[in-house]
């Protein structure tokens, strides 16, 4: 895989280094997890020979943003904003401009686009994300929805993949960015990965589960998957979901087995167990109030779940 990281003078200095080492580790540690797997080259993108961050740490760009199609994943990290004001200010500036205009180009067949916090501003701003699920930092959620209604907004959830995008949250999310694209080249690399940097204790999936980040292309289990994320506060029923997506239960089972390696309940579970976890690091609801928008009235349920996760991972 080669994948092309953005930079632009001010752009978060802890995204970018934090997506290098993490890239690099696993580049250096496939061999013990898989001989089998492909070497993985990153190399720096961006508008002029040389960018400064926010943390003052200079980087020599090795391509021009023209070339930026020859990549397998082209990652957009934060623009190094913390306000509605600032980012839109940003995202007029030339760089930004240049940025935007090199992703709208891009063949949506042959480069994934993956992007966190404010950079997910810079890839809806090429309409790449008309009707399509995204997440970016959860406090500036309500300006991104203002400034792009079609896009279906999830902050509940730390890395959102929708066919050949990937987003992530707030700054630190670049982590699970990261993890997750190690993650569509080897899964068990990716824990390996995890494992080697003490990456355990994050308020998310990407660390250990696998399901989201399968690159699956049925219909039925991603119509699945976005008709119970919409209602995880409510009662699952295998049956009536079915129902409701047009198939018979048999088959749903069936294909989400497939795609996943769950049951249907299995996922739903995984599913209500990481908006919990991000719930829990993103407010100061109670873990009685966390259950019941997850779906367990019981928060001694939920509890019992996060623990068997925990031994699992």
């Amino acid at each position: 895989m080669r994948i092309g990281l953005i930079a632009i003078d001010g752009c978060f200095g802890s995204a970018i280094a934090s997506i290098i080492d993490i890239v690099r580790v696993a580049d250096g540690a496939r061999g013990d997890v898989d001989p089998r797997i492909d070497p993985i080259e990153l190399a720096i993108l961006g508008p002029k020979r040389r960018v400064t961050t926010t943390a003052s740490m200079t980087l020599s760009v090795d391509h021009p943003l023209p070339e930026s199609g020859e990549f397998d994943v082209v990652v957009v990290p934060a623009l190094g904003t913390l306000t509605a004001a600032a980012t839109n200010d940003a995202l007029q500036s030339r760089d930004a401009r240049s940025v935007i205009a090199s992703l709208g180009r891009l063949d949506d067949a042959t480069t994934r686009i993956a992007a966190a916090c404010t950079g997910v501003f810079a890839v809806a701003e090429t309409g790449r994300m008309h009707h399509r699920r995204a997440t970016t930092s959860w406090f500036l959620g309500p300006e991104f929805r203002k400034r792009y209604p079609t896009v279906a907004l999830d902050l509940d959830t730390m890395v959102v993949v929708d066919g050949n995008l990937v987003t992530a949250g707030a700054a630190f999310a670049h982590i699970d960015l990261a993890l997750s694209l190690v993650r569509s080249i080897s899964p068990d690399l990716a824990q390996h990965v995890a494992k080697l940097l003490i990456i355990d204790e994050r308020p998310s999936q990407a660390a250990f589960v696998a399901y989201e980040h399968l690159r699956h292309e049925d219909p039925i289990v991603v119509e699945f998957e976005r008709f119970v994320r919409a209602r995880l506060d409510e009662p699952f029923n295998v049956a009536f979901v079915a129902q409701s997506l047009g198939t018979s239960r048999r088959t749903l089972e069936r294909r989400v087995r497939a795609a996943l390696n769950l049951t249907p309940l299995g996922f739903v579970q995984r599913l209500r167990t990481e908006r919990a976890r991000h719930l829990s690091a993103t407010t100061d609801l109670t873990s009685a109030e966390i259950a019941l928008r997850v779906g367990y009235a019981n928060a001694e349920t939920l509890r019992s779940l996060l623990r068997r996760e925990r031994r699992r991972s």
